[in-house]
């Protein structure tokens, strides 16, 4: 088994509901979640469209990296993610952030994930699944997170599990 990482965020729709449902599916598909994050209301980017409800979660998985990847796009897909512009809006998206303590350098997978670092709406859900030092970075989510812009992210007090 190898612990990962995801982040989800959903912006239509019953986002709440969304993010759950993207939990079980990826249950369903080799993705066995161990924590959970709070659900984290956080503004969208670019700042067109409704807000987002964002949350991290760490699990176990059996998958490869780039077998997770595709139970993540089939898990989007079949919560309704169409192609469309990119940062849209969208009622589910799924990234890895973490994968063991590999780091991934593909076309079509980054791990870290690029832009982790300079994301609030990353990191503050992060920070509540992964505590400590997070894997390959040497560096803690909430250190990460006083480093950047986290206005209007706000912890909803809702649970996603």
């Amino acid at each position: 088994m190898t612990s990962a990482v995801l982040a989800l965020g959903s912006n239509l729709g019953d986002r709440a509901a969304n993010l759950q449902a993207a939990v079980a599916l990826l249950r369903e598909r080799g993705f066995e979640t161990t924590a959970a994050s709070s659900p984290w209301e956080t503004p969208p980017m670019p700042a067109d469209q409704p807000a987002f409800l964002n949350a991290a979660i760490a699990g176990e998985t059996d998958l490869p990296a780039l077998e997770l990847l595709a139970a993540a796009k089939a898990v989007e897909r079949l919560l309704g993610r169409r192609p469309g512009r990119r940062w849209g809006p969208r009622p589910i998206d799924v990234d890895i952030l973490f994968f063991g303590d590999e780091r991934i350098d593909l076309p079509e997978l980054r791990v870290p994930h690029a832009l982790l670092g300079e994301r609030a709406f990353v990191l503050a859900p992060l920070a509540e699944v992964v505590p400590g030092v997070l894997p390959v970075l040497g560096r803690r989510a909430i250190e990460l997170l006083a480093e950047v812009d986290a206005t209007g992210v706000v912890r909803t007090g809702g649970r996603l599990l």
